[in-house]
Formats: structure tokens, C-alpha cells, sequence
């Protein structure tokens, strides 16, 4: 028993003492409840308790029968000490602290009308009807109350009564500060009504159990409160009730079986009740559940409906919003749950494709797409530094990112780089992979001029950006040229002075050139390290070819003769790639000269 409980039960039982002291009869039973001991009256308590009439006539023939035990009784020894007060005649408050307690232990005691009048039943009931479930927060008090005073509660029918109060005040609450006017402005008002705003007794509801909490949460929906309007009560609930739990960091659980259980219980319950209107949820709402739902290890049906919940609002999100810690205590896993934003982002294009075809009025929905598009670069360069994400899961979770989302290629290249950078271990035909994930046509100059010079990036790759940055080059002086109209001949006053539009357009021709002049010498100190690569394989098979030469008798008449010509490795390179046409070009449309066929410049 705590110390708290047990100065209680000393008061309780020191108030009783100075009762009968107080009187000059001496007691003539004792009633036991719980652990403690009442010495009482037998006349007033069989005036008014039909339980202790009852307990006394069975026991007449007892030996012992000035001892009566009421182990059970609601609220323990303080509701059983008010009742006693009752009974004396000694004069108490009632208040909505102790109603509910009082009215239980009335009807465990059968305090009714058959007994005495103006019993402390009717005067329970009295008070609960014309005070308690009057107002609001007397009703939500009452209903905590009876929370620890089941079934009995239930029986006499306080918890259904207590919710039906709440719910009918809180949709008069809310239709009270719901617009009303037909003014110009009605539409205005009515937007802003629906705006997520906790009203002043949510607060209140949180001090409920879950169970009574989703009961009042469903009284109300039915007396017409707005499912939408249940949103900011939802979060507050939540947001009380799931405090505590380590969310948002890796490692062993710090949280005990028992309370494991209560807390999943509440989040499935809180899960369940959330709005299905669009947009009723903010993101990082719907986030901070589906952490929780993972870490409580909750029913996969409630981790998919949180899922589809995010991906409906998708466009929302930010990226914090989408790191999600994998929560597995074993250190092998990678460090956010990229399955679970996978299916968010699946969950999103099937919402979108539905909406494209049921739409009829033409709705552009590019730039969510372009938001998403961009969102999910940035998760995928988050991930990307992470070793333990593997070569499948980044590839699928890049390839779900629609093309038409991407206006560049910057952000797939710098989340490529960075998974480049930390798997150093990768060989060249799973760079090829990743690196096959990005459009080089579509990256920007400053994208084009940092692969040009990144070594992490295979060759085919590097020699594709500079291919494509040269033809778009030469692309965009072409159109300049042509787009130039005729320029009159300049007046002879003027004629030393050049037009701001020709004088514009041969600066940017002059910076054209020089680019392209950079570009043709990247590519010339590349043929130049593979020429140094060729050198270098040259002199380590010579070599090898000496030392094994002067190990066997062989005739050194075959040294002499000239080594038979080699083909550079640039030539096959150009060769096959000429065969294979990797860049799309169509024959026929182009036809370089002989002497320059397998130029790239």
C-alpha cells in the first residue's frame, strides 16, 4: 500500500473514532472494508443500507455477528466513509469529484427509496442531473471518474449518460462557432472554420481512457459533429498519450511489455478514428504515427493505412517527414526503412494515375509531381551515404521516380555520386547500373562540368555528359545563328560602333567557343591517360615476357623480330561504340568525314 493511501485510511479511520466518540452509544458492529475497520451503529446503517440489513440478518445465528465485511464495494473505504457520513446525518459536499463514486457505492450499498426517503440514491441522481452533466468539463470529470468504478458504472448506466452529455455539448460548442452569416464573404468564413483549430475542451478529453475516448469520439460523430473537426482533438490525444517513446533514434527498447501493450492499443484505436477527408491530417502528423506504429511492432493493417495516408499527401511532405529509422535493434539493417517510403511513393503514382483518369476538367497535376520528384532526389541522396542500403533498393526506389518529375537530372547525379562515394567496393558493371539511373542529356552545365572531371564515374558514363554538353553546344549556336535576323548596314557615323544585340550575341559565341574548347581538352587528357594506361600494360608484358624468356631455351631470334602492332584501346572503344550507336543517333542524318570518323569532339 503507498504512503498516500495509508494517510487516507489513518484520517478515515481517525474521523470515525471522533464520530463515535462523538456519540454516547457505544458501537455495536465493526464493517470491514478492505483494510480498514469502521465501529459503527447498527440503527442508522439498517435505516438507510438494504446490503448491510441484508448481511446482518443472515449472520443472526453467527457467533460473530456484530462483524460485517463488504469487500468490494466502489471507491473503496472513502466512498464507503461518505455513505457512512449519509447515513449519521453528518453533513458533506457532493461534488463532481466524488459523484460518480457516491452513486456507485449507493447502488452496491441498495441506498434506495425502499429503504428511507430521500435516500442517497435519489440525492446522487439529483445532483448528476441538475449539476454534473450540465456543463462540460463536469460531464468529462465525471465520465474519468467512473472510469475506475466498472461495471457497476455501466449498470447504472453513468458512463452512457456522461457520453451522451459531451457529445451533445460539443456539437452545440461547434455549431455555435460555425459561420452562419450569407454575407459576400460566407465562403471565406467557411474555409476558415475548417482550418485544424484545437477547441478549448480537447484538452479535457485527454484525461480519458481510449476506450472512453473513442466512445465520446463516436457519440459525437453521430450527433453530427464533423469527422474532419475530430483531427486537432486526434493529435492532442496522441500526442499526450504516446509521449515518451524513443521515435526518432536506433537502439534497444527502453519500454516495459505491459506498457508496450496500452500504448499499441491507443495507437491502433487513434489510427482508426482519424478522418478520411483529404488534407484533415497534416504530413509530419501521419509521420510521427507510422514511427510510433513501427516501433510498437502494431498490426501491419494499421502501418498500411498510415502509408496510404502519407501517400495521398505526398506533394506535403518534406524530407524529415520521410526518414523513417528502421527500428532494427540488430545493427544490420540499413538506418531508415526504405520499404516503408517506397510503398508511400507507390501509394502516391496510383492515386495519381486514379485522379488523371477521373478527372474531366483538366486539372494539371505537374507540379505535385515535379514537388515529389524533387522530394524524393533529396531522400534518395540521404539514403545514399548510408552502406548498408543495398544496390537493389536503391535502384527500385530510384526507378519508381517518374521521368516526367524530373526537369533535371541534378538531383538523381548528386544522390548517384554520393552512393558512388560510399560503395567504394562496387565493380564496373554495378556502377553501370547506378549510373544508368540518370539521363546525361538532362543535366545542367555546372552537373556536366563536375562528372566531366569525377573519377568515381565509369568512362562510358563521363564520355556520354561531354558527348551530349558538346552537342548541345553546338545545338544552341546553330539556333543563335539562324535565329539572327539580317542587321541593316550601320550608318557611316556609326559604322566603328557594333548593334547591343550583335555585341551580346558574339560574347555569348565567344563563350560558346571557349567552352567547347575546354571540353575538346578534357577529352584529349583523357585519350592521353589512356595512352599512359596502354604504355604502362606494354612495359608490364614485355616485362613478364623477358623474365620468362631467359627461364626457358628459347632462341633469342624471336626477340628480335618487331612486335606485331597493337590496336589502341581508344580505336575498339570508338569502333564498337560506332557499331552499337549508344547515343541514339539515327544513320543516315549525319555523315562525318573519313579522316574524323571516330572523333567524339
Amino acid at each position: 500500500m503507498s504512503a498516500k493511501k495509508k494517510d487516507l485510511l489513518s484520517s478515515a479511520m481517525k474521523r470515525t473514532s471522533e464520530w463515535i466518540s462523538s456519540q454516547e452509544v457505544s458501537s455495536d458492529v465493526t464493517v470491514h472494508v478492505g483494510e480498514a475497520s469502521f465501529s459503527l451503529h447498527k440503527f442508522p446503517l439498517l435505516s438507510k443500507c438494504g446490503l448491510i440489513k441484508k448481511l446482518m440478518s443472515e449472520s443472526k445465528n453467527d457467533s460473530d455477528a456484530s462483524v460485517i465485511k463488504i469487500p468490494d464495494i466502489p471507491g473503496g473505504f472513502e466512498a464507503f466513509e461518505l455513505t457512512a457520513k449519509f447515513c449519521y446525518g453528518i453533513n458533506f459536499d457532493m461534488s463532481t469529484e466524488n459523484i460518480a463514486m457516491l452513486r456507485c457505492a449507493a447502488e452496491y450499498l441498495d441506498m434506495t427509496e425502499e429503504h428511507s426517503v430521500e435516500n442517497l440514491v435519489v440525492r446522487a441522481e439529483a445532483y448528476l442531473n441538475e449539476v454534473a452533466l450540465k456543463s462540460l468539463s463536469s460531464a468529462i470529470t465525471v465520465l474519468h471518474k467512473s472510469e475506475d468504478l466498472l461495471p457497476i458504472a455501466e449498470r447504472v448506466k453513468l458512463v452512457s449518460r456522461c457520453i451522451d452529455a459531451i457529445a451533445y455539448m460539443t456539437f452545440q460548442e461547434s455549431q455555435f462557432c460555425s459561420p452562419t452569416s450569407n454575407n459576400s464573404n460566407n465562403e471565406i468564413v467557411v474555409q476558415q472554420s475548417k482550418q485544424p483549430v484545437v477547441d478549448w475542451w480537447a484538452e479535457d478529453l485527454t484525461v480519458l481512457r481510449i476506450d472512453s475516448f473513442q466512445r465520446v469520439l463516436i457519440a459525437m460523430m453521430a450527433r453530427g459533429f464533423k469527422q474532419y473537426g475530430l483531427g486537432p482533438v486526434l493529435m492532442l490525444y496522441a500526442q499526450k498519450s504516446l509521449r515518451g517513446l524513443e521515435i526518432f533514434a536506433k537502439g534497444i527498447k527502453k519500454i516495459e511489455p505491459k506498457q508496450e501493450h496500452e500504448k499499441r492499443v491507443i495507437l491502433e484505436t487513434i489510427v482508426s478514428l482519424l478522418p478520411r477527408e483529404k488534407n484533415a491530417m497534416s504530413v509530419s502528423f501521419l509521420s510521427m504515427l507510422l514511427r510510433a506504429a513501427i516501433y510498437l511492432e502494431t498490426t501491419v493493417a494499421c502501418r498500411l493505412d498510415l502509408e496510404k495516408r502519407m501517400g495521398l499527401q505526398l506533394p506535403q511532405a518534406v524530407l524529415d517527414d520521410l526518414l523513417i529509422p528502421s527500428y532494427s535493434f540488430t545493427g544490420e539493417h540499413s538506418l531508415f526503412d526504405t520499404d516503408a517510403v517506397q510503398r508511400i511513393l507507390m501509394n502516391y503514382l496510383e492515386f495519381e494515375v486514379e485522379g488523371v483518369r477521373l478527372s474531366n476538367n483538366g486539372v494539371d497535376l505537374g507540379s505535385d509531381m515535379e514537388r515529389v520528384g524533387k522530394l524524393m532526389e533529396n531522400y534518395l541522396a540521404e539514403i545514399a551515404s548510408d552502406r548498408n542500403v543495398s544496390l537493389q533498393k536503391f535502384i527500385g526506389l530510384a526507378e519508381l521516380i517518374p521521368e516526367q518529375s524530373r526537369v533535371t537530372e541534378d538531383g538523381m547525379y548528386r544522390a548517384v555520386d554520393i552512393y558512388l562515394k560510399a560503395h567504394p567496393n562496387m565493380n564496373d558493371v554495378e556502377k553501370k547500373k547506378v549510373c544508368s539511373l540518370m539521363d546525361c542529356q538532362k543535366l545542367s552545365r555546372e552537373a556536366c562540368a563536375h562528372a566531366a572531371q569525377n573519377d568515381r564515374l565509369p568512362v562510358q558514363t563521363i564520355v556520354q555528359v561531354l558527348y551530349y554538353e558538346q552537342q548541345r553546344l553546338r545545338g544552341e549556336v546553330t539556333n543563335d545563328s539562324e535565329a539572327l535576323p539580317p542587321q541593316p548596314p550601320p550608318p557611316a557615323a556609326a559604322a566603328t560602333v557594333l548593334p547591343p544585340k550583335l555585341s551580346s550575341y558574339n560574347d555569348e559565341l565567344s563563350k560558346l567557343k571557349r567552352e567547347n574548347q575546354d571540353l575538346k581538352l578534357e577529352i584529349l587528357k583523357m585519350k592521353m591517360k589512356l595512352k599512359e594506361f596502354e604504355k604502362e600494360n606494354e612495359k608490364k608484358s614485355s616485362s613478364t615476357a623477358m623474365s620468362s624468356n631467359h627461364s626457358s631455351p628459347i632462341s633469342t631470334a624471336s626477340m628480335d623480330k618487331p612486335p606485331l602492332p597493337r590496336k589502341s584501346f581508344m580505336n575498339s572503344v570508338s569502333r564498337k561504340l560506332g557499331k552499337l550507336n549508344p547515343f541514339g543517333i539515327t544513320p543516315g542524318r549525319t555523315k562525318p568525314p573519313k579522316d574524323r570518323r571516330h572523333s567524339i569532339s
